[in-house]
């Protein structure tokens, strides 16, 4: 079996990879070229299969449908997961465009590829929660009505409801995956949990004095990343395409993640957290609660990973990096960049 990942090296992407490597897949992924390396997530995975074909990489932009109709046609995979996206809902209102070209025309230039190939492929497309803009206070399924607040989230609802059309339309193979928030140890650092979890090993090292954070009182469904990958693959095995929703069921406050995230390591939230409305977005999303039980009846998903188990797991792999940084800072061998270093 061939898999081709678009935002290979993300989170998501690097998961998905671990997983279809371990059930023998040959995997195949996109990066964006950039001045700096920006595969360090699949560093283990490279090492790992270097030399047995297993895991090729290749330099190509969703927005070059030119170049990603030649990389499909030449590895002729069996499954497609369209990962890659402009994905931080803050930076999406700065840059709302590039944002928004990613997530419509860079899905409908991969629909398109699959609609034109010589054979069936199956086809994944990366919706998530914030389609759902927290307007409704109840559990969200996959009916529930679409309510985007942001940039991020109405190029997803395009790409949701591009992919429906063409699944209709042309009788391809194509799902959504609908997950709400899914974090783990690699989850990128600008995000509010990785924020968190960094910001706890640092202090308990004592190579930072606080954290700036925005709206703390937002509600909001984590699970584990790796947990919700397997979901992702197990939609692509199912006997006919549809789109299903993926969640714990559980839903908290950031504050919540605070304090469990400090605790954990004897250490009190309040003493070293302030909040700035620089790091308010422009449109809040105050309330996200998934359900999830059309993936369970359907699929056998279940959520493995709890809260309090998700948040221990980020802040002992945040606080082995904190400690190997305090010692390449006294050797003279880091600078720190991250904000209020002590």
């Amino acid at each position: 079996m061939k898999a081709f990942i678009t935002g290979i090296s993300g989170q998501d992407g690097y998961y998905l990879s671990k997983l279809l490597l371990e059930k023998g897949y040959e995997v195949h992924g996109t990066i964006r070229r950039s001045s700096s390396i920006n595969t360090q997530r699949l560093d283990p995975l490279i090492s790992e299969n270097k030399d047995n074909g297993k895991l090729n990489l290749y330099y190509s932009d969703l927005l070059d449908s030119s170049s990603i109709n030649n990389l499909i046609s030449k590895i002729r995979p069996d499954e497609i997961y369209n990962l890659a996206a402009q994905s931080h809902v803050s930076v999406s209102f700065k840059n709302p465009v590039y944002t928004s070209q990613v997530g419509t025309l860079g899905s409908v230039g991969l629909l398109e590829a699959v609609r034109n190939l010589d054979y069936k492929v199956k086809y994944y497309q990366a919706s998530s929660s914030e389609m759902y803009g927290g307007v409704l206070k109840e559990p969200l399924n996959e009916i529930s009505e679409f309510f985007p607040m942001s940039p991020y989230a109405a190029s997803k609802v395009f790409a949701h409801n591009m992919t429906k059309i063409y699944r209709d339309s042309y009788d391809l193979f194509a799902v959504n995956g609908i997950l709400f928030n899914h974090e783990s140890p690699h989850r990128g650092e600008t995000f509010v949990t990785r924020k968190i979890s960094r910001a706890v090993g640092r202090i308990s090292e004592g190579i930072q004095t606080k954290l700036v954070l925005g709206n703390l009182e937002a509600y909001r469904d984590w699970g584990f990343a790796g947990d919700y990958v397997y979901g992702m693959w197990q939609m692509m095995q199912h006997d006919s395409p549809d789109d299903w929703v993926l969640a714990t069921g559980k839903t908290y406050k950031v504050q919540d993640f605070l304090d469990t995230a400090f605790n954990y390591l004897n250490l009190k939230s309040e003493k070293y957290v302030q909040t700035s409305e620089r790091y308010f977005r422009p449109n809040e999303v105050d309330y996200l609660l998934g359900d999830s039980s059309k993936a369970s009846s359907q699929l056998g998903w279940e959520p493995k990973t709890d809260f309090e188990s998700l948040v221990k797991m980020m802040v002992d792999s945040d606080l082995e990096l904190a400690k190997q940084e305090k010692i390449l800072i006294k050797e003279g061998l880091l600078k720190p960049t991250w904000d209020n270093f002590k």
